[in-house]
């Protein structure tokens, strides 16, 4: 299961994922950020109380952290699975 929480703090946009970003989360969180940036252009995200994250969702977080999106509010287990390489 997963939270997603929008919320606006100092005039920027953030989202908040807690829980587990697999499966079908991946695509509703890629639908909401879609929504989101039609609003705005980068959105930051506080990834801090996320407890899962499979291998789509981590594609998901790397492709978020290419477009310019701020990852930089996040547990260190988030922090080490986008640390680390990808391995076939």
């Amino acid at each position: 299961m997963l939270r997603i929480t929008r919320f606006a703090k100092d005039g920027t946009t953030w989202l908040r994922l807690e829980g587990k970003l697999m499966g079908p989360w991946v695509e509703h969180v890629r639908t909401t950020v879609d929504q989101e940036t039609a609003r705005c252009n980068c959105i930051h995200f506080d990834l801090s109380e996320l407890t899962f994250v499979d291998a789509a969702g981590l594609l998901l977080l790397r492709e978020l952290s290419s477009c310019g999106h701020d990852l930089s509010l996040r547990s260190n287990f988030v922090t080490e699975l986008l640390r680390a390489e990808i391995h076939p």
